[in-house]
């Protein structure tokens, strides 16, 4: 058995400290700070999710109990409630949030070379767009209002279905609408954007048709549309029917102006569903079969989502602006802390969740 680092060592020796230390430089986290360092903080914080702790007074309290080991996790010296609470409520956020990113970087270079289970052979980047919303107390996050009783925190995800590695992520109040969080993504050419209905906006629809890029989603039942060509259907496979439409500019004026081309309409049976799906899209080389299948795939967003509120332990918020929420959420993971163990040890035979049934997914194979 490993008898060196401390698990949280090793863990935190994955991230690389220069990388680190050019995000809090881009936005002068540790200016005029003289010992409680971003890095601490951020150790204070990822050792408090790590722990499952409940609130920062029970983060402090196991910070204390274990002050003997601090100097070897990277904390020195047991610190007050009040500092960890005045760093999260005052440095920027976007200090981890860029951290964040540049991991996913990392963690999708690991997969450059593996092999996808789609079953639509494609070399295209195929992304799934979605938010979920994190229910939070109003009496606490009056800022955070969802609904007239409920409050909540929106996290929009784009995540890369082949990889399962979300490429951007934003967090916003469960107000903010879907669509909102379109104008902050680049579209790349070639790469395919799977939506839900909630997304459909003919004019951010036409955004991506003119970055070269090609968007699936669902049609609303009131979509008023004018056939222009019927492409063979294959009624075997579920193809109702494949067509090129556009708006009717009669009854869709605004539609028809937001999105002046034409696009392509799919009616498709799903038989294990039993259910019948219209398909919208700009691409007119994949199959039809292969454009319905390329949006069930679309379920790895909400596995992603599920895995996130499984796995990213918040039972209350260690802070209550928009600021510390953010800090918080961007910390996840869950392990022994206190063990020397080394950190491949850990994983070889991990105890896993029963309520989970994606036992087998990517997400959970991260030391492999």
């Amino acid at each position: 058995m490993n008898q060196g680092k401390y698990v949280f060592s090793q863990i935190m020796a994955q991230i690389s400290h220069k990388m680190f230390y050019n995000c809090v430089k881009r936005y002068n986290g540790d200016y005029k700070v003289k010992q409680f360092s971003c890095w601490k903080q951020f150790l204070c914080m990822a050792f408090g999710q790590l722990t499952h702790r409940k609130s920062l007074s029970d983060t402090i309290l196991c910070l204390t109990a274990n002050a003997t080991r601090l100097y070897h996790l990277g904390v020195g010296e047991v610190i007050s409630k009040s500092t960890l609470s005045g760093a999260n409520e005052q440095r920027n956020w976007k200090i981890y949030a860029d951290l964040c990113l540049l991991l996913i970087q990392e963690a999708k270079s690991l997969y450059l070379n593996e092999e996808h289970s789609l079953e639509v052979d494609i070399d295209n980047d195929i992304f799934a767009i979605d938010a979920t919303i994190i229910d939070v107390p109003l009496s606490a996050f009056y800022r955070a209002k969802y609904k007239h009783t409920r409050g909540g925190v929106k996290v929009h995800a784009q995540l890369d279905v082949k990889t399962s590695i979300p490429e951007f992520i934003e967090i916003t109040p469960g107000s903010v609408h879907e669509l909102n969080v379109l104008d902050m993504i680049q579209f790349e050419a070639g790469s395919f954007y799977v939506v839900d209905r909630g997304y459909i906006d003919f004019d951010r629809l036409y955004r991506i048709h003119r970055s070269d890029a090609f968007f699936i989603t669902r049609a609303r039942s009131d979509f008023s549309f004018v056939r222009t060509k019927s492409y063979p259907a294959a009624k075997e496979s579920g193809v109702l029917c494949d067509q090129r439409v556009h708006a009717n500019k009669q009854s869709n004026f605004y539609v028809y102006k937001d999105y002046p081309g034409c696009y392509r309409r799919i009616k498709f049976y799903d038989i294990e569903q039993d259910r019948t799906f219209v398909f919208l899209t700009n691409n007119f080389a994949l199959k039809a079969t292969e454009i319905a299948t390329l949006y069930k795939h679309r379920w790895i967003i909400e596995v992603f989502f599920k895995w996130i509120k499984q796995h990213l332990k918040i039972k209350s918020f260690r802070g209550t602006s928009q600021n510390a929420v953010k800090t918080q959420i961007l910390q996840v993971i869950s392990i022994p802390i206190f063990e020397k163990a080394h950190i491949h040890e850990l994983f070889s035979n991990p105890k896993q969740q029963q309520n989970f049934k994606e036992l087998n997914h990517k997400q959970l194979k991260i030391f492999d």
